[in-house]
């Protein structure tokens, strides 16, 4: 190493990261805080209208993963997420006038403000049609934000992968993805008071005008390390230490800018590994995430107000997150392992602390504390499990392979996403409408005790399968 005093502009670019996660976060949320208590009375929808809703925007991601992460290898990074964020940024001010259109598409009167749209449509008899009016202009929306949403990822790992050594990438990774539980975390104590001050429509502005921001920022901080003014010599040597320290091995081959095929893709097993894991544990997630407020409503009879406090100490939980990128340093470092090794050893032990979720709804019968505790841990316990997973693909790929092998993840996760999304608006409703019984709970507790059972499990599923497909550290090295 130079004597040079080592850089930290990477450190800069990591903020930024996680500046776009958080706005990638606020955007998604947006509709989970609004809908129950602003827009289902407005447009008649049930759990299920919201399931479809929330299960399509899954689909959506997921498929728009799998070419998004190959779109960013193509465009390469600083093109590739700008294009991502400035999508989904108009995606979510769409959903603003998604009542404008409902009006207009059953009477024919475009020209009508906000509350215009209202009054028209409550003077609208069918309800039939303004649930699936309403509903499909939702989808839309929520596909337009899917498709760009779908880049913050790949480009972001990307990125990481350009900027930090292998030693450093799952706490740099844990940082930016943080992003996720600051924005779930703000979205509480902020959107559901926009949209009562303003309307749930200007919710969707504000919150979607915030990527426009950033795309300013990105475009005059991020360049490529070793053509960045504000890299130094000695940060770049840090940078690369990979790089070079591979080079000296014997049969060493310098990678090339062929672009990896999904084809040549699915080959390793590595592949079906993260996809796996990914497919297994991101919709526990996205299920506290879209279901959560609506949990605080269903069970305990809050409005989206009086869930911001509850909801806030939750994501405040899952900051400790955050030690998920600490934890495998801790064993490359002070245990000597690889850092393959590290990661599968910190992903197992966040897999158990899931199983917490279990005794949530039995708890909740003392306080509905007690779950949104436990429910915070194992939001804490998947974003420290997401930040190694996304780490692995760095570990096992060359560079110009992360984004497309994060896509494919991506994919998985989000198809495991719809899969738990769109059964808990059935169970839900129909648990409800049944009262259905279930180990001493009665109607949608019920409902909520089975989708809490599921998750808990989820985590040591997704590791067994993939420590069998992958025992050992096995970089691929001949893409």
């Amino acid at each position: 190493m130079t004597k040079q005093k080592i850089g930290k502009y990477r450190w800069s670019i990591c903020g930024l990261l996680f500046f776009a996660t958080t706005i990638n976060y606020l955007d998604r949320q947006v509709l989970s805080l609004t809908w129950s208590d602003f827009i289902a009375p407005e447009f008649h929808w049930t759990n299920n209208d919201y399931g479809n809703i929330t299960a399509l925007f899954s689909i959506f991601y997921a498929v728009s993963l799998l070419f998004a992460g190959k779109l960013v290898d193509i465009l390469d990074t600083k093109k590739g997420f700008l294009w991502a964020i400035g999508v989904w940024s108009v995606g979510a001010c769409l959903h603003a006038f998604c009542g404008i259109a409902t009006a207009g598409i059953i009477t024919g009167n475009w020209f009508v403000g906000f509350d215009g749209a209202k009054e028209i449509i409550g003077t609208v008899n069918d309800t039939g049609l303004v649930i699936n009016v309403s509903v499909t202009l939702f989808i839309f929306a929520r596909f337009v934000l899917a498709v760009g949403e779908a880049g913050n990822f790949p480009a972001a790992i990307k990125t990481t992968a350009e900027y930090f050594p292998k030693k450093d990438r799952a706490f740099s990774t844990s940082i930016f993805n943080a992003g996720a539980t600051v924005g779930a975390l703000a979205a509480p104590i902020t959107i559901p008071f926009i949209a009562k001050a303003y309307g749930w429509e200007m919710a969707f502005i504000i919150i979607g005008a915030l990527g426009f921001v950033w795309m300013g920022f990105w475009v005059f901080m991020y360049d490529k390390p070793h053509k960045h003014s504000k890299v130094n010599a000695a940060e770049l040597e840090y940078i690369q230490q990979d790089d070079i320290a591979d080079s000296k091995l014997v049969g060493y081959v310098p990678e090339t800018t062929t672009k990896v095929t999904f084809k040549e893709a699915f080959r390793y097993k590595q592949t079906w590994a993260f996809a796996f894991g990914k497919f297994m544990t991101d919709g526990v997630w996205w299920f506290f995430l879209f279901w959560t407020p609506a949990y605080l409503s269903s069970v305990y009879g809050m409005d989206s107000t009086q869930a911001a406090f509850p909801l806030f100490v939750l994501y405040m939980i899952t900051l400790l997150s955050i030690i998920g990128g600490w934890l495998p340093t801790y064993f490359v470092e002070k245990k000597g392992m690889n850092p393959y090794e590290g990661r599968m050893r910190s992903m197992l032990i966040f897999a158990f602390f899931p199983l917490l979720a279990l005794i949530a709804q039995p708890l909740g019968n003392i306080s509905y504390w007690l779950p949104v505790i436990i429910i915070g841990i194992a939001g804490a316990a998947h974003q420290a499990w997401s930040a190694n997973i996304f780490t692995t693909v760095g570990d096992m790929f060359p560079k110009k392979a992360i984004a497309t092998i994060t896509g494919i993840g991506g994919l998985a996760g989000g198809i495991g996403s719809t899969v738990i999304n769109k059964g808990s608006g059935m169970l839900f409703d129909f648990s409800k409408e049944t009262d259905m019984a279930f180990m001493g709970f009665h109607g949608i507790e019920a409902g909520y005790f089975i989708i809490f059972s599921i998750c808990s499990v989820c985590y040591l599923i997704g590791w067994s399968v993939m420590k069998l497909l992958v025992p050992h550290y096995s970089p691929i090295t001949d893409l």
